[in-house]
């Protein structure tokens, strides 16, 4: 029995990294990982979804929304939570560089 990697069926199921597609999941992918991750720090810090929108300034079900990636939250948003849940948030930004065709 041939074994695959997970780059292997992601490509064949999903679409091959740079379309349309594929950045769409891995983007989705990450919304979802940002979620859990709030919700594992805000239950380590014995708050519940109430308290947090409280610290943040919003509704609990706005909260909930975002732990579990169904909503487009604003960028302030998400940073409002990781400092009301004395978090810092790092990410990379990668410039995406395209050819331009001389003529």
């Amino acid at each position: 029995m041939k074994s695959y990697s997970l780059e292997e069926l992601t490509d064949e199921y999903i679409g091959k990294k740079g379309t349309h597609k594929r950045d769409e999941f891995e983007n989705e992918l990450r919304l979802d990982i940002l979620g859990t991750k709030i919700k594992q720090l805000r239950e380590e810090k014995k708050l519940t979804q109430s308290q947090l929108g409280e610290l943040v300034g919003v509704q609990k079900a706005q909260i909930s929304k975002i732990e579990n990636n169904l909503t487009d939250a604003r960028f302030g948003t998400i940073l409002k939570v990781f400092r009301a849940l004395n978090a810092k948030l790092k990410f990379d930004i990668e410039l995406i560089s395209k050819q331009i065709a001389s003529t």
